[in-house]
């Protein structure tokens, strides 16, 4: 709905639309004793988002008017018609199906509107009409792989004109509109994130990791151009907001061991005011250490490879020490970075690994969010291959630096780090002796669509490609010794997937490997005893190899 209260901009979808087959996940324990189940998602390529089409409505007048969709440059191109002759599937037929995914509206009342093509190849910002009821597009953002799911933020000037963040230049930067071509009011190898306009309308203010990528602040850059100056020297700042009279920030803000608190800052910057501490003196008083932030040479050619390594408290000379390898989970997410980890019961663990002995290794590998957009899709459509290539790098770097035995490494992550885990027990035997794969992915094709199309595109575009990055299509190469664990009614990768898993471990009689499954966790744990039975089972392997 308009401002004024005039218009609505309405999305429809086709009434009977083929949503695809659902799945059925069994449980187990319930209150009745008997099994049950529960209706779960489809499969990747079973259920491939339905196009919309848009509708103006002019309420005053009660008309009705189609916005015309054909208008979208480069709509009629279909940037996989390679892959569907390659794999002989039927061409595309007409515009490429489109969705609205954000609708933003000027201080007059103009609609400005985002709209992504279902293949996720390409991004459109328009302007609506409203008098012609037409959409003249702002601007175009393509990705052969695929657009991110982050930095779509946008929206109008005071004098109408429009801002986005885009990926174009290979990271996330801030434009406004400037005539036929934006103008760029960011640059450089960092990312800018959550860009809101001040109280007066004269600056942005946003988040940015220019000294490093793991360090996060508050900057702000003139609407007009200029320079961009850092307001925060917090290192972790995770989100901010403005007062209502402009004149102070709230921050939220955190560190490795100090999980999210608040503090207000100057709108202008200054050192900012903390105004909380919300940490038991009990775990004030643990002897937490901080880890150490390292760069990890790519032999690929990527670059740096940031990871966090914890040590034991001394290290002797001439000692070489046993390796546990962390894999984040998400594929699309950062843990090296200066803020409380999404993983804080993991950080913990490798401190007590560390206090026993262990060097342990967390890295942002390929595809890790914070470092751009090649480093994002290098994976696009080789999953498991430039991540496990940086993990090997990572050993290098240890046995080259940090005094690792070689013969000794293991490797453990949930969910995408479970099907990494996978991957390096399978496509690098004798590498690593030991693994734990966490609610893992073992088949892509069972997965869902929005993630996994992105990345792989469909299965019918490239049944090579998902069984390449399929662990359960490695796993005659197991050696060494493997603990699957895996919550058996986790309705985001499916207990099945570990099952399917097993049951291919036992055909082929590989012997090593253990399936402990957990019949009352999700995919994200949530009781302690689980939690425990997990990372005592971990420990034990590690220990044990």
């Amino acid at each position: 709905l308009s401002p004024d209260g005039r218009h609505l901009v309405v999305a429809l979808e086709p009434k009977n639309a083929d949503a695809g087959r659902g799945g059925k996940m069994p449980r187990f324990i319930n209150e009745s004793g008997y099994e049950d189940a529960e209706d779960v998602r489809t499969r990747v390529g079973r259920n491939p988002p339905v196009g919309q089409s848009l509708r103006l409505v002019d309420l005053a007048e009660g008309r009705v008017r189609a916005l015309d969709l054909t208008t979208l440059p480069g709509i009629d191109v279909d940037p996989l018609a390679a892959l569907r002759r390659e794999h002989k599937q039927p061409a595309l037929e007409g515009a490429r199906p489109v969705r609205l995914i954000g609708l933003q509206f000027a201080d007059d009342g103009t609609p400005l509107a985002m709209l992504r093509s279902v293949d996720n190849k390409d991004r459109w910002i328009v302007r609506i009409d409203r008098a012609q009821a037409r959409l003249d597009t702002i601007h175009r953002l393509s990705d052969p792989a695929w657009i991110n799911w982050n930095f779509n933020d946008f929206g109008a000037l005071p004098d109408g004109r429009a801002w986005w963040l885009s990926e174009e230049s290979g990271y996330s930067h801030l434009y406004v509109e400037e005539g036929r071509r934006p103008r760029a009011l960011t640059t450089g190898r960092w990312e800018a994130s959550q860009p809101v306009l001040d109280a007066a309308r004269r600056h942005f203010l946003f988040l940015c990791n220019r000294a490093w990528p793991g360090d996060y602040e508050v900057c702000r850059v003139p609407v007009a151009g200029g320079e961009v100056r850092e307001l925060t020297a917090l290192d972790g700042v995770e989100d901010f907001a403005l007062s209502p009279d402009g004149r102070r920030l709230a921050l939220r803000w955190s560190a490795p061991f100090i999980p999210p608190q608040a503090a207000v800052v100057d709108v202008d910057g200054g050192e900012a005011v903390k105004l909380t501490d919300t940490r038991s003196s009990a775990f004030r008083a643990m002897p937490w250490r901080e880890p150490r932030f390292v760069q990890v040479p790519s032999s690929d050619g990527a670059g740096t490879i940031w990871g966090k390594l914890y040590t034991p408290p001394r290290m002797e000379p001439g000692r070489t020490y046993p390796v546990v390898m962390f894999v984040h989970g998400a594929g699309y997410l950062q843990n090296v970075h200066q803020r409380w980890p999404v993983y804080f019961r993991e950080q913990m663990f490798h401190q007590l690994l560390a206090d026993r002995g262990y060097l342990v290794l967390d890295l942002d590998f390929r595809a890790s969010e914070g470092y751009g957009r090649d480093w994002r899709t290098a994976i696009y459509r080789r999953m498991g291959r430039p991540e496990l290539q940086d993990y090997k790098d990572g050993i290098d770097f240890l046995v080259a630096d940090h005094q690792a035995d070689r013969a000794r490494v293991g490797i453990y992550g949930g969910s995408y780090g479970g099907f990494m885990t996978l991957m390096a027990m399978f496509k690098a035997p004798g590498v690593f002796q030991a693994g734990a794969a966490l609610r893992p992915v073992t088949d892509w094709r069972h997965y869902n669509h929005p993630y996994t199309s992105n990345i792989l595109d469909t299965p019918e575009l490239g049944p090579e490609v998902y069984a390449e990055s399929s662990p359960i299509e490695h796993a005659e190469h197991l050696q060494g010794r493997l603990l699957i664990a895996h919550g058996m009614i986790d309705d985001n990768v499916f207990f099945q997937d570990s099952v399917r898993l097993a049951q291919r471990l036992i055909e082929l009689k590989k012997p090593g490997w253990e399936l402990a499954g957990y019949p009352l966790e999700r995919h994200a744990y949530v009781q302690p005893e689980s939690w425990y039975d997990q990372y005592r089972r971990i420990l034990e392997l590690m220990d044990a190899t």
